[in-house]
């Protein structure tokens, strides 16, 4: 790396999408213990 080179960040609506679908991960999969639950039940 030198001291030249860019940061390595991405822009704020790469950022913004990361993180919807981080959330969208998070939610899916909670949603499905949640269903494995319900189906185990009955």
């Amino acid at each position: 790396m030198l001291w030249s080179d860019p940061e390595n960040k991405p822009p704020k609506d790469l950022r913004d999408a990361q993180d919807m679908m981080r959330r969208a991960g998070l939610l899916l999969a909670l949603a499905m213990v949640v269903a494995m639950f319900v189906l185990g039940i009955r």
